[in-house]
């Protein structure tokens, strides 16, 4: 039996169970359960891909490669730390009526169904499932947003909702064209659709409809990676959601439609034999880094702060890709995993403190070192980890992508350095005084559960200091396949 089966069927059949027991107490631990299940599968499809190479599963609809093996290992594994700390944090926000039952319950099993839809965008080989999956993690994402039913959430899903709808359909748009361009050489089999047909003929699909198809596949599935101007939903969604939903959506959603554009992006390098992939993901990739630097210095939200931090961060992945080549690819595969790592554990962080400050307002958080001195440290330290400060991972792969762009994207380099350090600037002006500032109110009497927290720091670390030669084998090869 393909291991794939249980990496994909464990959350689905979670989601499904969940749906009728998610309101009961038993739940929070049965998600963690069906979690660190779905992890297990998917280090076991890891490790069966590592000993016998690239792999495909029921005929050829499902592809497993270099590229995609170690996003679904850090998928599974975002999804599980998740998993841990809702646990007791959705435990107090049902204590204080924030949570019902049966938004609980809701919760629980779009949470699972969310985690699989992801998972089904990463495996597939097709396509046309590729762009399927994606709606069904929208509509999930949308019920997990809008799960406190206040006026606030509502209006953020609802925009969540119309935006990503729109730039899905434009996807949809793109994947018809790109069905059209195979079609000529392929026939109108649903092989036409499988990108490893597609990137065996990539050289021989029609330039001027690759061209088209890659512009609506850019815009639409840019659209999920929150890249400006097309970011409006994102910071609402990530201040009105519960915090483990930010959480996923800067760890996980926001990778997995990345990883649609640079499958894609494979493709229309092969057809077009020019630049134009290149030049729109570094642009629009530019383009969101600047933009978000100066937004940061606005929000008074603490996790608005940090979903601005997310978009910024996209946009220099997106940059990264752009430029192509073995050390760009290589950084962005690196930014990926420890943007991924960093930013889920600042949210845990984050999360602790506004339940116990009562706001998300940052002028009414302070003194968390006093309050919880683990909260106060796990918000500081990933805030370093995630501004660049080394010796941590994100610091070696902005390391890399700078000094690549110096060489190959110079007239870049002031853009990327100068909104660098305004976002430098900015996130560590507000996040000072929540941690050190003073503060009346008590410590608290037992600490909370922060292992995920310190866990990703962790790896966050090891990352910076030493890459695996396993995982540096991943990258490599991954980066050799995207070109550029």
């Amino acid at each position: 039996m393909h291991p794939l089966l249980f990496v994909l069927g464990i959350p689905l059949l979670g989601s499904l169970l969940l749906a009728f027991t998610g309101h009961r107490p038993v739940a929070r631990a049965v998600n963690v359960a069906v979690s660190f299940a779905t992890l297990l599968a998917a280090g076991t499809l890891t490790a069966d891909v590592v000993a016998r190479g690239p792999t495909f599963a029921w005929g050829r609809e499902f592809f497993i490669d270099p590229l995609n093996v170690f996003l679904v290992t850090l998928t599974a594994f975002v999804g599980f730390t998740t998993a841990v700390f809702s646990r007791p944090y959705m435990q107090v926000e049902l204590a204080h009526g924030k949570m019902t039952a049966p938004r609980l319950r809701l919760y629980h099993s779009m949470y699972q169904l969310f985690l699989g839809t992801m998972l089904f965008a990463l495996t597939t080989n097709n396509l046309g499932i590729l762009w399927v999956a994606m709606e069904a993690a929208t509509l999930a994402t949308v019920l997990l947003v809008s799960v406190y039913r206040t006026a606030a959430s509502l209006e953020a899903a609802w925009k969540y909702f119309i935006l990503c709808g729109v730039g899905i359909a434009q996807a949809l748009f793109g994947t018809v064209l790109l069905y059209m361009a195979a079609g000529k050489l392929l026939g109108s089999s649903g092989g036409a659709l499988l990108w490893t047909n597609l990137e065996a003929v990539k050289g021989s699909l029609d330039p001027d409809i690759m061209a088209l198809a890659f512009a609506f596949l850019f815009i639409g599935y840019g659209t999920k990676v929150g890249l400006a101007p097309l970011h409006n939903w994102l910071p609402d969604a990530h201040a009105e959601g519960p915090t483990p939903v930010s959480a996923v959506l800067s760890g996980l959603l926001l990778n997995v439609a990345l990883y649609g554009i640079l499958r894609c992006k494979v493709l229309a390098d092969g057809a077009l034999h020019n630049h134009l992939a290149s030049g729109l993901m570094m642009g629009f990739g530019l383009l969101s880094v600047v933009t978000a630097a100066f937004f940061l210095w606005r929000q008074k939200d603490v996790k608005r702060l940090f979903a601005y931090s997310s978009i910024e961060h996209m946009g220099l992945i997106t940059f990264a890709f752009g430029m192509g080549g073995p050390i760009a690819n290589f950084a962005g595969l690196l930014h990926m995993t420890v943007h991924s790592l960093v930013k889920s554990a600042i949210f845990f962080a984050v999360g602790h403190a506004a339940q116990k400050a009562g706001t998300q307002a940052m002028d009414g958080i302070r003194g968390l070192i006093t309050v919880s001195p683990t909260v106060g440290w796990g918000l500081m330290l990933g805030s370093l980890a995630i501004l660049g400060l080394p010796p941590f991972g994100v610091f070696a792969s902005e390391f890399l992508i700078l000094t690549t762009a110096m060489r190959e994207q110079a007239w870049a380099t002031p853009f990327l350095l100068l909104a660098l350090g305004v976002a430098f600037a900015a996130i560590f002006a507000r996040v000072q005084p929540m941690v050190f500032g003073e503060t009346s109110v008590r410590r608290l009497p037992h600490p909370p559960a922060l292992l995920p927290v310190f866990a990703h720091l962790g790896l966050g670390l090891m990352l910076g200091l030493y890459i695996p030669p396993y995982l540096n084998a991943w990258y490599a090869q991954a980066a050799r396949l995207l070109g550029g």
